[in-house]
Formats: C-alpha cells, structure tokens, sequence
C-alpha cells in the first residue's frame, strides 16, 4: 500500500531593483563665518510633485529546502533615499558644536506609523524566474515564509514599544527552554514518547528487488514484532526484511507466522538486542465511541509520524486485499478519524494512556475500489484490527506457525444488499454449501437460508458475517438468527475450526 508525491511548478518572486547611490558630501562652510554665530534655519527644498517616496522594503523569502514539491524564490528590496537639502551658506564651519547638520528625517513609520504590509511585492522589470523542486519544499518554504513574517512583526513591535529614549535590550527569554519541558504521561507528547521506542519501520524486498514499506511494534522481549500480513507478504518466502528502530538502529527479521486472512503477521528479529519494551495491551472490547486514538507509523515512509484522533464507530464490518491477489481480509474493526495513511499498516492505535488497542491496517478511498485497496490517502476513516483478536492469532502463530480460524461449515455470499448473509447453492469447487457434519449442519440450517444476526449483532453480508465470526475462537457458542421462507428461525451453535489458510 503506497502512493507517490507529485511535484509542481512554481514562478519565483521577481527580483528587486538596485539600491540607489550615497547622497551627495555636504558643501564646505564658508570661510569668515563669525564664530559662535547661531546656525542659520535650515529649509530644504520643497519636493516636486513627482519625487519618489521612502519604500518599505517587503519581508524577505526564505528559500526552502526539501524533497519534492514547489519551492520558493529569494527576494530582496531596495529603499530610496530622501531627497538630500545641501546646507546653508550661513552654517557654521565644521568643528563648531552645531555641525554636523542633523541627519535627514527618518521615515514616519518608525515613531509609531503603519509600515507596509509585510511580503508586499517588489515592483521589477525583470521577468520572473522559474524554479523546479520537488516533494515537501512548498509546505516547508511556506512555513518559512509565516515564521519570518511573524518574527519581523514581532521585532518591529518591540522596537516601537521600547521607546525612542530606551537603552534597554527589548530581547525576551522565556521562563522554561522546551528542553526543560516535562510531559505529563497522560498527554499525546507523553505517550508518544513513551511508545515510539518500541515501534519499528519494516522494510520488505521481495526476490526481484520490489518492496515497500510499512510499521510493526514489539509485541515481547524475546524480539517478535507484530504487524500485517500485507506488511511483509511479498517477501515471507523469498525477500528481505528490516526492521528499523526510532533510534536508527536496523535489525534484519524473519517470518514466524502469517495470517492471510486475519491480516496479521509474526516476524522475529534475528539478534535481538537486549532491553526490548513490549507495548502495553488494552482491551478493545471495553473501547467506546469517543475515546481518544493515538496513531504511529511511517506514513508514505515517515518514520516515527504520531497522528491523533478518536474512535469513531466499532464492529464495522471490512473487507481489505492489498492489491496483489484476489484473497481478502475480513475484520470488525475499530474505525478511527486519526490519520492513516499508507504506511501506517501493522503500526499501533494506542488509547490515551498508551496501551495499544488496535493494528492499523485499512483505510478508506474516495477514489473507487473497495476499503484499503486504493493507493490514496487519509480522509478520516481508518480501520484497525482490535488487539483482542490480533493478540488471539498472534499467539497461535508463535505456537505453531500457523492460523487457526473458528467457522460455521458453511459457505456464504459476499453480495452486498442481500439483507444479510446468505448461505450459497454450493460451495467451492462444487462442493456441499453446508458441510456434512459441520457446525451449520447440525444446528440444522440449509442453503439459502439468509442469516440476519450473529449473537445481537446484526449481520448486513457476508463479509459482516465472517468478520464477527472471527471475533471469536474454535470451541465458542454462538447463536445465528436467520430467515427461511419469510419465517425468522434462530440455532444455537458451537464454531468448529480450520487450520491455515486456503
């Protein structure tokens, strides 16, 4: 799951025009001026209606710097002089305590008028120049810009305020550098430095060289990693995997177990450092809509990106591939508004004390295809395998190797708008719907019955169906709700079980 930045084109700034030359040396005092004579008034010349006025020069742009988008041109700005008034033959000689001439007035905007606004546009005959960058230097050299903006603002202000007569330094330390900060444990920052240490980005080359990228967390101190299936598919048999630490430190990983249909993966770190921390695990049963999310990954290969947001729905039914094979995964997931993006799969959803309560691993598209299967971004809607169930297969695949899914013996629909999940004519490969002996079976359902609900959970399609099955483990009790003929009928059954993925 990845997409690619596209960069634009941009024009810079036109270039300012040249600063004017000095003004002219003052003429010589005549000779034979009567000592101690008080200077004669000094007028200068009345302007002509034409004469240019004092230019503020506009706040200078910063040129960014960075990978892939529009960046910004310098620019700088020039400020004429004010038209010099040569002395009067009547002042005195030079030396006297009344010469040097007071300079030139200084412009109005200094005692307290209104400047120009700041970035204002340097007027030039030159034509633009054109730059070409790439990646993230628009956001960057924006950033620039606002922050040079302000801090010039802010400089003139204290400058003003301080007073004409004032000596005094107008700099202002603050009470705490950020250095001194102490986050509390409770606050994003807080746990967020609490978790990133124990968050990995993985790397996955297949044979042929093709890879991507995606997050995993530790899940003990013996040096699994949980994450996604489709994290590291192309490369369980035959690639490569890293996994790369907040610290920098890299550690090669290999495959344990994988689920395809669960979503979920095992990898073990070969020469695991000593130290590890495993993530805390919550409960996701207990998560309720509205609670806070914190969301860690490499988002479009970011390392270490934190997002935020809260729950917004449970047991919302998904059907999720990642683009390489017609098989997909089904879970009743945590739906979330905090940003996930490509590259965030296999990574945590904490809750707000840190504990991880969910693996990050769909995210909804506008741009057609089903959920998680088109290489766009975050609109909002995120989708997480709660940890109760990933903690379930996680431990099955570090046993044996291998998944272990709870199933009714029967086969479903995966149509939408059946008005629920409807068991099929046959199964695969033409064999029975229902299987001889199964779970189904006994508890006497039979093709085409259209089961509505599973326990009180209302079921919608198939892919809702399998989803809430998968919520639970072989051996459990459940009741199906289902319609035969217009008449609702209900069975009480126990889920059988199948080993590994078909």
């Amino acid at each position: 799951m990845s997409t690619e930045n596209e960069g634009n084109e941009g024009n810079a700034v036109p270039s300012a025009p040249s600063v004017p030359s000095a003004p002219p040396v003052p003429a010589a005092a005549p000779e034979g001026a009567p000592q101690g004579a008080p200077p004669a008034p000094q007028t200068p010349p009345a302007a002509p209606a034409d004469a240019p006025t004092a230019q503020v020069p506009g706040a200078a742009h910063q040129e960014g710097v960075g990978p892939s988008t529009e960046g910004v041109g310098p620019s700088t700005a020039a400020q004429e002089q004010y038209p010099y008034a040569p002395p009067s033959p009547q002042q005195p000689p030079a030396g006297s305590a009344a010469w040097p001439p007071p300079p030139p007035a200084v412009p109005s905007y200094a005692d307290g008028g209104s400047p120009p606004a700041w970035g204002a546009p340097v007027p030039s005959d030159e034509q633009p120049r054109k730059r070409r960058a790439s990646g993230l230097v628009a956001a960057v050299a924006v950033a620039a810009l606002v922050a040079g903006g302000v801090g010039g603002a802010l400089g003139y202000w204290a400058a003003d305020s301080s007073g004409s007569g004032s000596s005094g330094s107008t700099t202002v330390a603050a009470s705490n550098s950020p250095k001194d900060f102490k986050r509390d444990a409770g606050t994003v920052a807080g746990v967020a430095a609490s978790a990133l240490p124990s968050v990995v980005t993985i790397d996955a080359k297949s044979g042929d060289g093709e890879g991507g990228t995606g997050t995993g967390f530790v899940y003990d101190k013996e040096g699994h990693i949980l994450t996604n299936n489709h994290v590291v598919a192309s490369a369980a048999d035959s690639g490569q995997l890293t996994a790369t630490f907040s610290n920098g430190k890299k550690y090669d990983a290999e495959v344990i177990g994988r689920a395809q249909g669960y979503d979920v993966a095992v990898l073990k770190l070969k020469n695991a450092p000593d130290g590890l921390t495993p993530l805390a695990l919550g409960d996701s049963d207990k998560v309720a809509v509205g609670d806070s999310t914190i969301a860690i990954g490499a988002p479009f290969g970011l390392s270490n990106t934190v997002t935020t947001g809260i729950i917004s729905a449970k047991n919302r039914p998904v059907a999720s591939g990642d683009g390489s094979s017609n098989k997909n995964s089904y879970m009743s997931a945590l739906q979330t508004d905090a940003s996930i993006n490509p590259g965030n799969s296999g990574g945590p959803l904490l809750d707000a004390g840190g504990a991880v309560i969910g693996i990050n691993s769909a995210i909804q598209s506008t741009s057609g295809g089903g959920v998680g299967q088109s290489q766009a971004g975050s609109i909002g809607l995120g989708f997480a395998i709660p940890v109760n169930q990933a903690k379930n297969v996680a431990e099955q695949l570090i046993k044996t190797g291998q998944p272990v899914y709870p199933v009714i013996g029967a086969t479903v629909t995966m149509e939408e708008k059946t008005g629920g999940a409807a068991i099929s004519d046959e199964g695969a490969g033409g064999t029975p719907a229902v299987t001889p002996d199964g779970p189904a079976a006994k508890a006497g359902l039979k093709a085409g019955d259209v089961i509505t609900k599973f326990n009180d959970t209302a079921v919608e399609s198939g892919p809702t169906l399998i989803g809430e099955i998968w919520t639970h483990k072989p051996g459990d009790k459940v009741t199906l709700t289902y319609k035969r003929d217009g008449r609702t009928e209900t069975a009480e059954l126990t889920l059988g079980e199948r080993k590994g993925d078909s």
